[in-house]
């Protein structure tokens, strides 16, 4: 993957932290093109790159 970013979770971490420095008024183009690229880069990510289990299942919780 190119870019500093190694998993989905890094990637939507990023835009929320940009998110959360958008001004009320006036969005900079340059952090609308920040926002535009980072999403560009979360759609290289799978949707779910969680690790799997034996079974291919993701996540850690267990089935009864």
């Amino acid at each position: 993957m190119p870019g500093r970013y190694n998993s989905r979770a890094e990637v939507l971490q990023a835009i929320a932290d940009l998110k959360a420095r958008f001004p009320a008024h006036s969005l900079k183009p340059a952090m609308m093109q920040e926002l535009e690229d980072l999403e560009e880069l979360l759609a290289e990510f799978p949707e779910d790159d969680s690790p799997q289990n034996d079974n291919g299942e993701t996540g850690t919780a267990k089935r009864s």
